[in-house]
């Protein structure tokens, strides 16, 4: 979890602060700041008063001045960059030493994500607070008391603190993600409410660092690649625990939702579909044009217009079949209606490549469906190619079927929970009838990860007819 400055609800007391941070079992240098904050005098609304909204910059609140000599005394060494200098009681690690580098290489890509000219701000520079332990900066006046209780992260203005973390991944992590933070308070002047602001600073704080170059925004293919994040085994666990948020419940989190380590994963999760999607992306990041209006949230909903019913629908399939590496574009959904079909066959190709896919046909409740498919497909290349056709391959199982196999469903019409047509798929494979329920436009898939869309290839082709009801003939007169 990381805490940034606006992110707390502050209209209730320290007392209900301390008590959400002892329920939630945090850091006993929380409470030690805590103590110190109050010795003080203080109180959050101290820090929190100047402006309304969460995550806005604070021109009241002082940049960090360091006395070097005296920090060194505490044993708090100091590391340069151009962007970040770096203060930590941490011993000589080239893991750490590289963090300023890091930081360098951020600062352009931020520059980019939100449209500004990098040789607008040539001296823009944020110092930061890498801690071992909390009480050496506090007596070196490095751990101000005008800061509330935090346990991983925090930023104030041009500063940033983040304490010392299990993986070198998730240290970087956290320091990418409270420079987003930094950067958008000091540039933008603020972050925008808590679903976007944790949101952004999670998407652009998954990242890659190999080979000395920096890749922000990413989606994680593996575990591996993100020791110590969690955020889609967090999504996966809530979900098979029927704990789903609705896009409308994160985008509704209040300046206290992220005490929980779970509204980061959730404000993950929206930042990123929107982010990757290809018909929403343009729109998603023309908001940080916005992020001081008080209708922030309510501006979003007009962007995606009368898109919103199909955009809820894809963050259901999305939350239902999260993992590393879903691929986005590749598992787009079309919601547009379809027709009734032809009488006799009606023909639809369905590419390899590709989630979920409209047929263009409409079924009718209550009817019965033949569906039957045939085509030769590649289900990845490496060591060699492996062939499929749509009964799939026994080889291996995805989800409990044979990996390849066709799929289909219904979406119901007239109705805000499209989404769930999809949890629970027919199987088809060669050929099935279906029984239609509730009308609804046929979509057709292989049975396929969402992460391993990339290595396909090829097409089946699905044709579908009504079963033709045969009237029950009444028994003849003895």
């Amino acid at each position: 979890m990381s805490d940034s400055c606006g992110g707390h609800s502050v209209s209730n007391s320290r007392a209900v602060i301390v008590a959400s941070v002892v329920f939630l079992g945090l850091a006993q240098n929380a409470l030690a700041q805590q103590a110190e904050y109050e010795r003080a005098g203080r109180s959050l609304a101290d820090l929190m008063s100047a402006g309304d909204g969460p995550g806005r910059f604070m021109p009241d609140v002082p940049r960090s001045t360091v006395d070097e000599a005296k920090a060194s005394n505490e044993g708090i060494r100091k590391i340069a960059g151009r962007r970040l200098t770096l203060f930590t009681d941490l011993p000589y690690d080239p893991l750490i030493e590289e963090l300023p580098e890091v930081f360098d290489q951020a600062f352009p890509i931020w520059c980019e994500y939100f449209s500004i000219d990098p040789a607008s701000h040539p001296d823009w520079h944020m110092t930061g607070f890498l801690m071992q332990d909390g009480d050496r900066f506090r007596r070196a006046g490095l751990l101000p008391r005008h800061l509330p209780p935090f346990t991983n992260g925090y930023s104030v203005n041009y500063d940033l603190w983040v304490y010392e973390q299990k993986t070198p991944y998730y240290r970087r992590h956290l320091v990418l993600h409270e420079g987003t933070h930094g950067f958008m308070n000091t540039i933008l002047k603020s972050c925008g409410p808590p679903w976007y602001m944790e949101g952004i600073a999670e998407l652009l704080g998954t990242h890659q660092w190999k080979h000395g170059r920096l890749a922000m925004a990413v989606m994680p293919r593996s575990r591996d690649d993100v020791p110590g994040w969690g955020r889609v085994r967090t999504i996966q666990d809530l979900f098979h625990e029927g704990k789903a948020l609705s896009l409308d419940e994160v985008l509704r989190f209040g300046g206290a939702a992220h005490q929980q380590n779970e509204a980061y994963a959730w404000s993950w999760a929206a930042a990123a579909l929107l982010d990757f999607h290809p018909r929403y992306r343009e729109r998603f990041r023309s908001l940080s044009r916005s992020v001081e209006a008080r209708d922030f949230t309510e501006q979003f909903r007009k962007l995606i217009g009368d898109q919103w019913n199909s955009l809820a629908a894809e963050w259901q399939v999305f939350v239902a079949n999260m993992e590393y590496g879903y691929d986005v574009p590749r598992m787009t959904i079309d919601f547009t209606p379809g027709s009734p079909p032809e009488s006799g066959w009606n023909l639809v190709r369905v590419e390899a490549t590709k989630g979920w896919q409209n047929s263009g046909i409409r079924l009718q409740g209550g009817t019965s469906y033949e569906i039957r498919a045939q085509g030769r497909y590649q289900l990845a290349d490496e060591p060699v190619i492996w062939w499929c056709e749509p009964g799939g391959v026994t080889i291996r199982y995805y989800r409990g079927r044979p990996l390849g196999a066709l799929l289909a469903a219904v979406a119901p019409e007239n109705t805000n929970d499209k989404g769930a047509a999809f949890f629970h798929p027919e199987a088809i494979g060669l050929g099935a009838t279906i029984n239609v329920e509730s009308s609804g436009t046929l979509f057709l898939r292989i049975n396929e990860s969402a992460a391993e869309l990339d290595d396909n290839a090829g097409t089946l082709d699905v044709a579908i007819r009504a079963r033709k009801s045969v009237p029950i003939q009444p028994p003849a007169d003895p």
